[in-house]
């Protein structure tokens, strides 16, 4: 899944939201094509139990099985990327970076903030997510295999800490909007990485904060697009 390239520019790689997929999370409201545009390599990615990816409906198999589509798809010898990540995707971008902050360039973090490390209810995600109305429509879209997602929410939840954060050293936006309940308020997170910027956005869905034209933006202009 890649598009375009640019000699010595670090490729971006785009990491969708709980419920979504590359196509659908990225290639659709336009990021790809935009960055493809602006001559950036792309690299997508299926999360597990979303897109294209394998939908296991054991929820063991999502407690490392997120994290490693990502780690799938990182350049071989430990190229750089700019990543771009949207709510549970933000957070699998987040757990890399702890590990080896190396392994990236910038990070764009899109939707989560304080409610990403609140202690977690039985049936949410790693954003925090309570199951309900919503995570039912979105769960029943044609796009989704039900009982994968269901096995994903149930996954055994190791949390990121604050304090883990500190491991983060490359330079982050965070962008949520004033309306993002689910994510929270984003200032604990932004203090608790080493060089953070946030952007908040006004009157916008969770849900639709990835395609707005003020998040793309804020990410790119981030990422000096």
């Amino acid at each position: 899944m890649a598009d375009g390239s640019a000699v010595g520019v670090p490729p971006v790689l785009l990491v969708h939201g709980f419920a979504s997929s590359f196509e659908h999370g990225w290639r659709e409201p336009g990021w790809v094509d935009i960055l493809g545009d602006a001559g950036r390599e792309v690299i997508g990615v299926d999360l597990l139990g979303h897109g294209d990816a394998p939908k296991p409906h054991d929820p063991a198999a999502y407690t490392d099985g997120l994290a490693d589509s990502v780690r799938a798809v990182l350049p071989a010898g430990g190229r750089p990327v700019d990543g771009i990540g949207f709510s549970l995707g933000a957070v699998q971008l987040l757990r890399l970076a702890v590990e080896d902050a190396s392994r990236f360039h910038r990070l764009a973090l899109i939707g989560i903030g304080g409610s990403t490390f609140a202690p977690r209810d039985t049936g949410a995600s790693d954003a925090g997510f309570p199951s309900g109305r919503v995570f039912d429509q979105l769960m029943d879209a044609p796009r989704n295999d039900r009982a994968a997602l269901e096995a994903c929410l149930r996954r055994p939840h190791s949390p990121l800490e604050l304090a883990d954060l500190a491991r983060v050293t490359v330079p982050c936006a965070v962008i949520v909007s004033d309306r993002d309940e689910l994510a929270g308020d984003p200032q604990p997170l932004v203090d608790a990485l080493s060089d953070a910027r946030c952007t908040v956005l006004r009157g916008v869905d969770h849900f639709q904060t990835p395609r707005e034209f003020a998040c793309i933006d804020a990410a790119l202009a981030f990422l000096g697009v």
